[in-house]
């Protein structure tokens, strides 16, 4: 099997799905963003305060070309699709599922998390995040698979069908 790159916005349920499926499917997860914080040593937060996104996006970059291209689940960070580097590694080694959610959905999953640095700003940059992602994610997917109003469980089991 090709490995599985889940992509889309913070709060859609990439690292959730991602442990779900790879036990259903028994194959390894990998989380991108739990990666970059293990091999840099500093949390998502720390990084973006001392040395800025960019340097974030770096890691994140580096991090997923060292991420095996068989039989693995790959839960990416909200940005991953940021960079063309990212998506030609994904689209070129994998299969891309695009966890789509709308951005009332992720407000309110998100509604009380402090620990997203792109997710403490105002509501209409946040908005303009989404929509800018957003056409990222779905110019550049294999898979697309609403989220809305469903359970973890009956995405996991969708994906599986459409992978068939």
């Amino acid at each position: 099997m090709k490995t599985l790159y889940l992509i889309g916005f913070m709060g859609s349920g990439k690292s959730t799905i991602g442990e779900m499926l790879s036990s259903l499917l028994h194959v390894p997860h990998i989380d991108t963003d739990n990666m970059v914080e293990e091999v840099y040593e500093q949390t998502i937060a720390e990084i973006f305060q001392n040395n800025g996104e960019g340097t974030f996006r770096m890691y994140e970059s580096e991090v997923l070309k060292n991420t095996p291209v068989q039989n693995h689940i790959i839960s990416t960070g909200g940005g991953i699709v940021e960079r063309d580097e990212n998506v030609l590694f994904m689209k070129e080694n994998g299969v891309v599922v695009y966890l789509e959610t709308s951005f009332d959905e992720i407000a309110e999953r998100l509604e009380y998390d402090q620990t997203r640095p792109l997710w403490s700003k105002n509501v209409q940059e946040k908005k303009d995040l989404f929509i800018r992602r957003q056409k990222l994610y779905e110019k550049n997917t294999d898979i697309l698979v609403h989220t809305d109003n469903k359970s973890a469980i009956e995405i996991t089991e969708e994906i599986k069908a459409l992978l068939k």
